[in-house]
């Protein structure tokens, strides 16, 4: 196959990889968005002097990490509205576009958060330490001195997750969602042309994650000056 072949099938098949591609970035910006609060909550929560935040953290990380996110997928898609039906509204439906939005901020949300919580940890105990004997209390404390330490100590994993969640949103193919993976198999399924359109939505996938990961190796070498 030659490069004029390849050429014309991004032309013929970029209409739907176009609209595949901006469902794509919705979902992953729209999940990042959310999840990045929830991973600190989630953080905080696990570092909490309380056991029972400490367990409600602790069991929905176990939960997240110990299962794959196609049948997280799946369950939030298909298993909960059927729950949900049974005990409160007989006609409640979930669209897909929302099921696939749940289940990446949940799993974003989870892995955000052993980022933050190793971050954290990272920041030497002695400036907690003389915070707290200033005076300051410990939710100032972790808000001004602690946070702000760890959020640059952990920009490059969270870049890293970013890159995660982008490759990540392509599993929602199998629950119908029209990302470009699904709108590329809708194109395979008019012309057979399995080569060159798989070769293009792999171009795009290399195109956006290589600048994602010179947006993390600057953020690095910025962070070490």
């Amino acid at each position: 196959m030659d490069l004029s072949t390849l050429i014309d099938t991004l032309v013929a098949a970029w209409p739907l990889l176009w609209n595949g591609l901006q469902m794509t970035v919705y979902v992953t910006v729209i999940s990042l968005i959310v999840a990045m609060p929830l991973g600190i909550v989630t953080c905080l929560m696990n570092l909490s002097k309380f056991r029972v935040l400490r367990g409600i953290a602790k069991f929905y990380i176990w939960i997240i990490r110990g299962t794959p996110m196609l049948v997280q997928g799946f369950y939030i898609y298909f298993a909960v509205p059927q729950i949900i039906q049974a005990l409160i509204m007989p006609d409640f439906r979930i669209d897909v576009v929302t099921a696939s939005l749940i289940t990446l901020i949940l799993n974003a949300g989870a892995y955000t958060s052993e980022i933050f919580r190793g971050a954290i940890q990272s920041v030497p105990d002695g400036q907690t330490e003389a915070s707290r004997s200033l005076g300051v209390s410990h939710v100032k404390t972790m808000q001004k001195i602690v946070l702000p330490q760890a959020i640059r100590i952990c920009l490059p994993s969270l870049v890293n997750q970013c890159i995660i969640t982008l490759k990540d949103s392509t599993i929602m193919y199998a629950l119908g969602l029209p990302e470009v993976m699904n709108q590329a198999r809708v194109y395979v399924g008019r012309t057979m042309d399995s080569f060159a359109t798989y070769t293009w939505v792999a171009v795009i996938f290399l195109v956006i994650i290589s600048v994602l990961m010179l947006a993390s190796s600057a953020l690095e070498k910025r962070m070490r000056a």
